[in-house]
């Protein structure tokens, strides 16, 4: 890996930051600078015109809508995004299933899902995690029996991110009742408008609704929608996961966490003055920081290694379970920031009308969002495979162990 940036590279960065600031609309970039969750109709009016330009799926095969960049200008531009505090785009759609119908889907499939998700046209959920079957996947109950030309889906699942918003669902679902586990699950599209399924909220702490349970009872999917060959969801999936794990290092959200600790402790004060200044706090903020900058050059070294590295897999495991830690530490670390003020400054609304009559006792707009963040961070990991199970992972494909 070469760790010399290349002046092409800082034009590129350039470009693109110049092309965020022009193009992103001033009411979705002020929920964005107060961490409201994006939204379904602010991503889908930031998807549109990122598709217009041709940049909404960078890491798809430029033959299918996606570019010919490297993997360092997909991480720039990625880079790019969070800093502005662009909406995060349908994650489900572009990074989770787009780049499994890319590659398992028939042509059909991918003339008929690909172009409405970099279009913003749809929404799609992902719909794995189930009661019992949370990160140990393989134990998953949700069935799909064959039924002529249509499976009869029966079953459910549960912390399904943004379902309430989804148009469509990909599902993990067991197809063959007697083989082994893992060989007995097949990789499924469902329409949510489909008969038989129905969807709960399931409400958070930070008082919003971002997960949800989904129902299936005698849903009828015609077989056309089955990805690639029965029985094979499970390679599906650890394609699809070594994918979710290495995006879900979030470097790019935590720097930008960084930043706003920085700006929260330099107007935040002590006895000694601005909290920023104080050994423990400075310390504190240093530590995380060089964490982040080692994490972020892991992640471009995974992302120059080579597609077909057996370990691909555990190594996206571990940039996961330590991205979600120093995600977590930025977000309370931002709370310790504000302090007792942390308490009022809760987010209002993520209506158009957002603009908070009055800002949190710090009198200042960053402050917004933080306490919400913080509580919501919990989860962080949690989501995408506990850290338990990342870290039997790694100590498996990697250690040996």
């Amino acid at each position: 890996m070469d760790f010399n940036i290349a002046h092409e590279i800082h034009a590129f960065r350039s470009e693109v930051r110049e092309f965020i600031e022009a193009a992103l609309p001033a009411d979705i970039s002020r929920r964005g600078r107060h961490d409201y969750h994006s939204r379904r109709d602010d991503v889908q009016r930031w998807m549109k015109i990122l598709n217009k330009r041709g940049w909404s799926a960078p890491h798809w095969p430029a033959h299918l809508g996606g570019t010919d960049w490297s993997p360092l200008q997909r991480y720039i531009f990625q880079d790019e995004l969070r800093r502005a505090r662009a909406p995060v785009l349908d994650r489900c759609g572009l990074d989770l299933l787009g780049p499994v119908v890319c590659a398992f889907g028939t042509p059909e499939q991918q003339a008929r899902h690909l172009p409405p998700i970099l279009n913003g046209d749809l929404w799609w959920a992902q719909g794995f995690s189930e009661p019992n079957a949370g990160s140990d996947l393989a134990s998953l109950k949700t069935r799909a029996d064959l039924d002529g030309d249509h499976f009869i889906v029966n079953g459910q699942k549960t912390w399904t991110t943004e379902a309430h918003f989804a148009d469509w669902i990909f599902a993990l679902v067991r197809t063959d009742q007697v083989a082994k586990p893992q060989a007995g699950i097949s990789f499924l599209l469902i329409d949510m408008t489909t008969p038989g399924v129905t969807r709960r909220p399931i409400w958070s702490i930070d008082g919003a609704n971002t997960l949800n349970e989904v129902f299936f009872e005698d849903v009828r999917v015609p077989i056309a929608n089955l990805v690639g060959q029965a029985g094979h969801g499970w390679s599906y999936a650890k394609f699809l996961l070594a994918h979710e794990r290495t995006t879900s290092s979030v470097v790019s959200h935590t720097k930008r966490d960084i930043e706003q600790i920085r700006h929260l402790a330099t107007l935040a004060k002590t006895p000694a003055g601005p909290l920023i200044g104080t050994h423990a706090f400075a310390t504190k903020l240093a530590k995380l920081e060089a964490e982040v900058i080692a994490l972020e050059w892991s992640v471009l070294r995974v992302l120059h290694a080579s597609e077909g590295d057996a370990a691909g897999n555990s190594v996206a495991s571990l940039l996961k379970l330590r991205g979600s830690e120093l995600s977590e530490r930025a977000a309370l670390l931002a709370a310790e920031a504000l302090g007792d003020h942390g308490v009022a400054a809760m987010p209002l609304s993520e209506s158009d009308d957002a603009t908070p009559k009055e800002l949190p006792p710090i009198e200042d707009d960053e402050a917004i969002g933080v306490s919400a963040k913080a509580m919501f961070r919990r989860a962080a990991t949690i989501y995408g495979g506990a850290s338990e199970v990342q870290r039997t992972i790694i100590a498996k494909s990697i250690l040996g162990l």
